[in-house]
C-alpha cells in the first residue's frame, strides 16, 4: 500500500510554474545554504539550468538579465548572491502599472473606426486647396472599402458622402457632382486579393498560371 502521497494542492505554490518544481526546489537549497560563496555557485548552476531549457537564448545579455531578474522572484527576493545585474527590488515588482488609456469615444458608424474620424478631423484642419482636395478624396474611398468589408453589397457614393459630412461635422460636402469614388467591384477585388494566395507548383514553386502557360506553348 502506496502511503504518503503528495498532491500538488498540498505543496507550496510555484511562483514561475514554467521552470517546474525541481529547480524550485534548487532555490530553496540556495535559500538553505549559508556559506556565501557556495551559494553564489549554486545560484549560477542554477542560472545555467535555466538557459539550457532556452539554449538558442541562453548566451544572449539581454536574456540572462532576464534569467536573474526570474532567479531573484522565484526566491520571493529572499536569495542573497553576487549578481552581474542590478538585484530588482520587491516594492518596484509589486507595483501595479499604470493604466493604459483606451480610447473611450463609441462613433456612431463603427465599421469605419477610430482611425478614419482622426484622418476626417486632420482633412478639417487643412487649408482649403488641391491637397485637401486629394485628401478628403482618399479618406472618402477609404471609407467606402470600409463599409464594403461591413456589407459585401454595392454602396452608393451618396451614402460615403452623408457619412463624410456627418463625421467631419458639416465641415467636409463632397456630392456626385464632384469626381466620382472607386467602383465598388474593384474595391471587393483589391480587399479580397489581400487574403488569396496564388496557387503554387510545389515541384517548381511557380504559381500555376505560369505553368500552363509554359505547357500550352
Amino acid at each position: 500500500m502506496i502511503e504518503n502521497l503528495q498532491y500538488n494542492t498540498e505543496r507550496t505554490k510555484l511562483i514561475i510554474p514554467e521552470y517546474g518544481r525541481h529547480l524550485h526546489k534548487m532555490i530553496d537549497q540556495a535559500l538553505a545554504c549559508e556559506d556565501r560563496n557556495e551559494r553564489n555557485n549554486i545560484a549560477k548552476a542554477i542560472i545555467g539550468v535555466m538557459g539550457n531549457m532556452n539554449p538558442h537564448l541562453r548566451d544572449v545579455p539581454d536574456f540572462q538579465h532576464k534569467l536573474w531578474d526570474q532567479l531573484f522572484i522565484m526566491s520571493d527576493f529572499n536569495l542573497d548572491v553576487d549578481s552581474p545585474y542590478p538585484i530588482p527590488l520587491k516594492e518596484v515588482f509589486l507595483e501595479r502599472p499604470d493604466k493604459l488609456g483606451y480610447p473611450q469615444n463609441f462613433p456612431k458608424y463603427r465599421f469605419y473606426g477610430n482611425n478614419i474620424k482622426r484622418m476626417v478631423d486632420v482633412a478639417v484642419k487643412w487649408e482649403e486647396g488641391d491637397m485637401k482636395k486629394q485628401l478628403v478624396y482618399v479618406i472618402a474611398n477609404h471609407m467606402k472599402k470600409c463599409f464594403l468589408n461591413w456589407n459585401k453589397d454595392t454602396v452608393e457614393d451618396d451614402v460615403i458622402y452623408k457619412h463624410l459630412l456627418e463625421l467631419s461635422g458639416g465641415l467636409i460636402v463632397l456630392t456626385s457632382k464632384d469626381k466620382p469614388l472607386s467602383d465598388s467591384h474593384n474595391l471587393i477585388k483589391l480587399t479580397n486579393k489581400k487574403f488569396t494566395k496564388t496557387p503554387v507548383n510545389k515541384n517548381n514553386k511557380k504559381p500555376y498560371r505560369n505553368f500552363k502557360k509554359r505547357n500550352n506553348n
